[in-house]
């Protein structure tokens, strides 16, 4: 397929990177703005100019970064460049790896989608290939993956530190869980973080744990009162502490599987999907349909889109399987515009607002507004509007995600009462749920009910348990897990690993102010069934 010579020229300069990049293992080539990494003595660090950071190669360029390699694995442990360190908090961290290869296994088979793209981003700029590697630390290379402090995505940016960084967040998608935009955000902020800590990658790698304030405020006290300031002499946060020697002793563990007894299964080296450009606003059933693949596939190549639909605003661009891309492509070029969303109506009856409207299909007035061009956001008896299909049932992961957006005070923390809702006439468990932003199996569990139920007027429904009914249906519906505790382990970040809340995670374990938890003590988890955990 033809690509435009710009295109082109671009590509052939990230493969050139690419190829020099494997020159030696401590040769790294890093983009002029940051400072290169440190070098033995007697060495000099080398310095080429590096592609736009956003560069997404061209399908048929990429299958030749790396192509020495036939396993992905085997492409990245030729950029491992970071040098071996003896620490004990590292071997504790490997010992533990080892121990639980299921894990492991969990975190590759769903970074299958996205690790090509991930490594090949690192390798263009000339950063060690471990940073592959760091999305198994931070989510579990889960795009979906949300923490308490409202961290979202493969790479785990707050809202701030997203906006910071060029990551779009709207009512309609969130460039934190794309995985283009959200990887090219965290190797950017990685590089800043490396220029910014005079060519240290693992106070790079904590600063982005903790962020570089405290990072700095640990280093400049350990140099006033004459101590070393490096990562394994500052006075930093249990979770930090764990979380470089994490990153390390995953790619010790990486480096020689063999010697650990763990055996990966291979990774194709060539990548998985392709980016294709939309043009403009398109529902996601029909992006599905049009490119040959499930829609639960599509949604997980674009975990960034909040709704059933792209964003109006863009990006106008979607990830498809590299192999189903041309198809796509092509029948992208004879769809209608009209046939790119479906839409349902609505007749606009006496005393009717825009506001109350919206609300009954679980939008925003704004988008309403915005869907049928009224700059005013006035509506008149009798008017008819267009309203997003309601036949498209979003995935669970997806509705969360929404929620979220569209009522914020739930991601606080804070003790919640239970919602108890009345069944009208015509409603059903799946509208109900969606209106309500609650996934659908979680309705159906809190009542009772089968998910094919039928539901009468005035029927009283829980929408949301309170902690204590919440507690009690994990117990009931979960699969009990145990867990053990390793150190520098908190309690926040076993419930991100697990994606439970912490208040569960206490409630099941009696843990409270007077009783922390400690290394080698066995937490007790009842993990949704069809929730995957990291």
């Amino acid at each position: 397929m033809v690509r435009t010579a710009l295109r082109v020229l671009c590509a052939a300069g990230a493969l050139l990177l690419g190829a020099c990049a494997h020159q030696a293992a401590h040769e790294r080539i890093v983009a002029p703005a940051v400072v290169a990494p440190a070098a033995a003595p007697g060495e000099s660090a080398g310095q080429a100019e590096s592609p736009p950071p956003s560069l997404v190669l061209p399908r048929e360029w990429q299958h030749q970064q790396g192509e020495d390699y036939d396993d992905l694995f085997d492409r990245m442990r030729a950029g491992f460049a970071f040098d071996e360190v003896q620490e004990p908090a590292i071997d504790q961290q490997l010992a533990w790896f080892e121990h639980n290869p299921d894990y492991l296994e969990r975190c590759f088979q769903r970074a299958q989608r996205y690790l090509y793209h991930v490594v090949t981003e690192v390798e263009a700029r000339g950063m060690p290939l471990e940073f592959a590697l760091l999305p198994v630390v931070e989510s579990a290379y889960e795009p979906f993956a949300y923490s308490v402090s409202r961290a979202a995505g493969l790479w785990q940016f707050i809202p701030a530190t997203g906006v910071r960084f060029g990551l779009k967040q709207d009512w309609w998608y969130d460039g934190r869980r794309d995985v283009v935009e959200s990887t090219r955000a965290a190797l950017d902020y990685l590089q800043a973080l490396h220029d910014q800590f005079d060519g240290d990658w693992l106070l790079a790698i904590a600063a982005y744990n903790v962020g570089e304030a405290w990072v700095q405020r640990s280093i400049d006290y350990n140099r006033a009162h004459g101590l070393p300031s490096d990562f394994w002499h500052l006075n930093l946060p249990a979770e930090t502490r764990a979380y470089v020697p994490k990153l390390l002793a995953l790619k010790r563990l990486m480096a020689e599987p063999e010697r650990y007894g763990i055996d990966f299964a291979a990774i194709p080296n060539e990548p998985y999907f392709a980016v294709v450009d939309t043009q403009s606003q398109l529902q996601l059933t029909i992006a599905a349909q049009l490119a040959g693949t499930s829609y639960d596939e599509l949604v997980a190549l674009n975990p960034g889109f909040n709704r059933w639909a792209s964003d109006p605003d863009g990006p106008h661009r979607m990830l498809v399987p590299i192999d189903n891309a041309d198809a796509f492509e092509a029948a992208l070029k004879s769809l209608a515009p009209e046939d790119r969303m479906h839409y349902e109506t609505h007749t606009v009856t006496a005393h009717e607002t825009l506001a109350a409207i919206a609300k009954q299909y679980d939008m925003s007035a704004a988008v309403l507004a915005k869907l049928n061009d009224l700059p005013a956001g006035r509506v008149a008896a009798g008017e008819t509007l267009k309203i997003p299909s309601l036949s498209v049932q979003l995935p669970e992961k997806v509705l969360l995600a929404a929620a979220r957006v569209d009522r914020p005070e739930t991601d606080t923390g804070r003790r919640q009462r239970q919602i108890v809702y009345r069944v009208r006439a015509g409603e059903t468990l799946n509208s109900i749920a969606r209106r309500h932003g609650v996934p659908v199996s979680t309705l159906a569990r809190l009542n009772n009910l089968s998910l094919g139920g039928s539901l009468t007027k005035g029927q009283r429904l829980i929408i949301k348990a309170s902690a204590r009914r919440y507690r009690d249906e994990g117990l009931k519906s979960g699969r009990r897990t145990l867990y053990t505790v390793r150190r520098g382990d908190t309690v926040y970040s076993i419930s991100r690993q697990f994606q439970v809340s912490v208040a569960q995670l206490k409630s099941w374990n009696g843990i409270n102010k007077n009783h922390q938890i400690r290394a080698g003590q066995r937490l007790v988890m009842y993990v949704d069934s069809g929730r995957q955990q990291g």
